[in-house]
């Protein structure tokens, strides 16, 4: 979206206002179909973290996601950018990739369309 739709704005900032991560939501951003549940974005990063601090290969990128106090504040005081979705899903034909649900982060510019709720999907 050239103009980033200020109704989604509000969404993905009344989720990092109320530090809730129920708020499901399906966009479609560069054709991909991306389905899950939003998260703070502060909650996303300590996940991502997390998740990067438990592999030998990737534990030394774990400390770019954990911001210090400042700059949380900082971001806090403008409006989001980006959607952080976890448990999430591309949708692919009848199938979800991940199946178990990823971590992923989408601009908000890059979404051309998006409903609330999460597509369920099956093989019947």
């Amino acid at each position: 979206m050239s103009n980033p739709d200020e109704l989604l704005i509000a969404v993905a900032a009344t989720v990092e206002i109320g530090q809730s991560n129920q708020m499901s939501l399906t966009v479609v951003a560069g054709g991909a179909v991306i389905t899950g549940r939003l998260a703070p974005e502060a909650v996303w990063r300590q996940r991502v973290a997390e998740v990067l601090t438990d592999s030998d290969r990737l534990g030394q990128f774990s400390g770019i996601f954990t911001a210090d106090p400042a700059e949380r504040r900082a971001r806090q005081s403008r409006p989001p950018t980006h959607l952080h979705f976890h448990v999430a899903r591309i949708i692919q034909g009848t199938t979800g990739i991940p199946e178990t649900g990823g971590m992923y982060r989408v601009a908000i510019e890059d979404i051309s369309a998006w409903t609330v709720g999460d597509f369920s999907y099956s093989d019947h």
